[in-house]
């Protein structure tokens, strides 16, 4: 057989969601136990070539399905503590703003209260600093 119907077979052949063999090891298990210790029990129980590499397709699948699950997880968690740290933002940004309009209002009431004893002094012929009568 040539190299490239070989491939084309192996392809085939290893479907990456083809059912395993009927052995007594769980997806649980599957996924858990380490390479040398599936490697080890694999060949105790006598599987073909084929049998091995579909379960090892199959460990390998498990594996990815539990990387993509904790990844979407993170994701999630992610997602989440942005919103409430952007939440929070929110909040802060409206308590800066209404702690910048009390003090434009505080600082309103000042510059009225300057214009009025200026004024007074101006009226009463009262002599101020030369910087006094420049501002405002």
């Amino acid at each position: 057989m040539a190299p490239e119907s070989k491939r084309g077979e192996r392809k085939h052949s290893l479907a990456p969601l083809s059912p395993g063999p009927v052995v007594d090891i769980s997806d649980d298990e599957l996924v858990t136990i380490s390479v040398r210790d599936l490697n080890r029990q694999l060949k105790l129980r006598g599987l073909t070539r084929d049998e091995i590499v579909r379960m090892k397709q199959r460990r390998r699948t498990l594996k990815n399905r539990g990387y993509a699950a904790s990844c979407r997880e993170k994701r999630i968690e992610q997602k989440d503590e942005l919103e409430i740290e952007k939440s929070q933002e929110y909040q802060d940004l409206e308590v800066m703003a209404h702690e910048n309009d009390v003090m434009r209002d505080e600082l309103d009431a000042l510059r009225a209260q300057f214009s009025a004893f200026k004024a007074f002094a101006l009226s009463r012929n009262i002599p101020l600093p030369h910087e006094l009568m420049v501002t405002m």
